[in-house]
């Protein structure tokens, strides 16, 4: 994924390049979209643990558990990919002379 797909998937699901739509003043900026991914990664992760303890307990499924855990693990994937491309940036603008 490159970062202007991500900008551009973000700005269609905030409504922002709509007339009518938040104003780039009032729109949540780069760090609370971060601060949003990882939010959700750990929530994820902590429902997946919860899911484990259950089965453990013998009250819950195992396909709960399963589907917990992917669900947890798409969140972390989703999170590295972000923290690469972020990595990839400063990369980029460290080499640009100045």
């Amino acid at each position: 994924m490159n970062p202007i797909a991500a900008a551009r998937a973000y700005q269609a699901i905030q409504g922002t390049g709509s007339p009518g739509g938040v104003s780039p003043t009032d729109a949540p900026g780069f760090s609370d979209l971060v601060q949003n991914v990882i939010a959700s990664a750990t929530t994820q992760t902590r429902a997946a643990e919860a899911q484990m303890t259950q089965v453990v307990q013998g009250q819950g499924s195992l396909i709960d558990v399963v589907t917990a855990i992917s669900s947890a693990e798409a969140s972390l994937e989703t999170a590295m990919a972000v923290r690469d491309q972020m990595i990839q940036a400063y990369q980029e603008i460290m080499r640009m002379p100045i």
